[in-house]
């Protein structure tokens, strides 16, 4: 193999990116829009919850209890309506997402030693948010019940009780919980596929159209220096976004980075492989960049949002789903992210995913370099 030639290759290809908007675009645009995208757009947390509240007591009982809900940090006490029509009308529009109706006899039922019935209205086109709203109103109302209780005791002259068990939560990994800190390092693994396959799904099939696919195979240069040539620059710019990536995490997003980033080189280094051999499998399968440009969607860019449990758990999946995802390499790499990422872990807890991407990296290099070799012939 010659090296001056593998490079030769290589600076042609490269300076076709730096003169290619598009490429171009989605090298240094994309990765940053992405990262924006859901480091502050996209998220899971459920705050601030928009509500209005329909008290038809009016009594300093139903008061304490409405006060309760606007002490919360969970709750904007946005609305207090005075009818059912005037509720409806505010979660119809998408001004609040659940409202609270305290019957009438609130504080007679109460202070007549029964159970009060309050309805819980929810907006629940998003039943994932209405079910986390509904979480919080219960935690709420528990806690309503504990003080009302304890006061009660308190009155008649007894000893407040100890609750016999008292849950003390302790959150490892992500202990603010905020969805940022799960989704960016998956991010990282979808940047990787939109340089691996989205950008190497164009190299060869844009020679071929442009006619200078034949002047390449007129010249000296071997196969093996046409192959290496060509990938070597989307695996240098994989690694440019993979540090991009991570700087923006830690310094935009304050998403910590637990474990070593030395592991992290070297192992996304071995993704970017897998990932370079599907992109130039497609590539030399294709006819032109438009079936080149949807084969890389369909192939590699969706599986990676959708089946890596980058944005869905894969347990929650159908188990014949879940099956399929073995067979997905983001799954692993999504995997070595969030452990890395969160965790902080070792090698020793990562081996067997780095085993399936060895494996998954040699397969697809064979597939490629014989698909590529055969379009040659």
């Amino acid at each position: 193999m010659n090296l001056a030639r593998t490079w030769a290759i290589s600076k042609k290809e490269f300076l076709h990116i730096v003169r290619d908007p598009r490429s171009l675009g989605l090298v240094l645009l994309m990765p940053a829009i992405l990262m924006l995208l859901f480091g502050y757009a996209v998220t899971l947390d459920v705050k601030q919850v928009g509500m209005a509240i329909l008290d038809q007591d009016r009594t300093q009982e139903s008061l304490s209890f409405v006060h309760h809900f606007s002490a919360s940090p969970y709750f904007r006490f946005q609305f207090l309506v005075q009818n059912e029509r005037e509720m409806r009308s505010l979660i119809d529009r998408g001004e609040v997402k659940v409202g609270l109706v305290l019957p009438t006899d609130f504080a007679k039922t109460i202070h007549g030693g029964r159970k009060a019935v309050v309805q819980v209205l929810l907006d629940g086109t998003d039943s994932n948010t209405a079910n986390i709203i509904l979480s919080y109103v219960q935690a709420v109302a528990r806690q309503y019940n504990q003080e009302r209780t304890f006061l009660k005791i308190e009155r008649m002259g007894g000893v407040k009780p100890i609750l016999p068990i008292e849950a003390r939560a302790r959150v490892w990994y992500n202990e603010d919980l905020e969805s940022k800190n799960y989704f960016i390092p998956g991010l990282v693994a979808v940047i990787m596929s939109i340089i691996g396959v989205l950008l190497t799904g164009q190299v060869v099939v844009r020679e071929w159209e442009s006619g200078t696919m034949e002047l390449l195979i007129s010249t000296p240069v071997q196969k093996g220096e046409l192959i290496l040539g060509k990938l070597l620059p989307y695996f240098l710019l994989g690694l440019f976004d993979l540090f991009l990536a991570v700087y923006m995490g830690e310094r935009v997003f304050q998403v910590p980075f637990r474990g070593s980033l030395l592991l992290l080189v070297v192992l996304s280094c071995v993704y970017i492989v897998v990932a370079l051999a599907l992109g130039l499998t497609i590539s030399t399968v294709a006819k032109t960049q438009l079936v080149a440009n949807q084969m890389a969607m369909v192939i590699g860019f969706l599986p990676t949002f959708l089946l890596s449990g980058f944005t869905f758990t894969i347990r929650n999946m159908p188990l014949w789903l879940q099956v399929i995802t073995y067979g997905i390499a983001p799954r692993y790499y999504v995997t070595i992210l969030k452990e890395l990422y969160l965790k902080g872990v070792e090698f020793t807890f990562l081996w067997r995913e780095t085993v399936v991407l060895i494996g998954m990296g040699l397969l697809g290099l064979w597939v490629a370099t014989r698909a590529f070799k055969k379009e040659l012939g």
